[in-house]
């Protein structure tokens, strides 16, 4: 991974790397996201890092959504149903 950009406000690529998890949260400020965004467009190896993670991300998130299992729907409907009733 390059970590010699030429643009001042470039960020290196262990700086990205850090802060990766934070930017794919949404947890950045919006100078350090473009900032970051700049990197991914120049540096193909963390963009590279980028996409896995997303990637993984969205992996994980789809497997734990189709996986919730029907006893635990059903206590949840459950006590949502029993909240609403004592909240009359």
């Amino acid at each position: 991974m390059g970590t010699n950009h030429y643009n001042n406000d470039s960020m290196e690529c262990k700086d990205v790397l850090a802060r990766l998890y934070t930017f794919l949260d949404g947890e950045l400020t919006e100078e350090r996201r473009i900032r970051i965004r700049r990197h991914l467009d120049e540096c193909s190896p963390c963009l590279e890092a980028y996409e896995f993670e997303a990637e993984l991300r969205q992996m994980v998130a789809n497997r734990l959504r189709d996986r919730v299992p029907d006893m635990l729907r059903s206590k949840i409907s459950q006590l949502i149903e029993k909240d609403s009733q004592s909240a009359n």
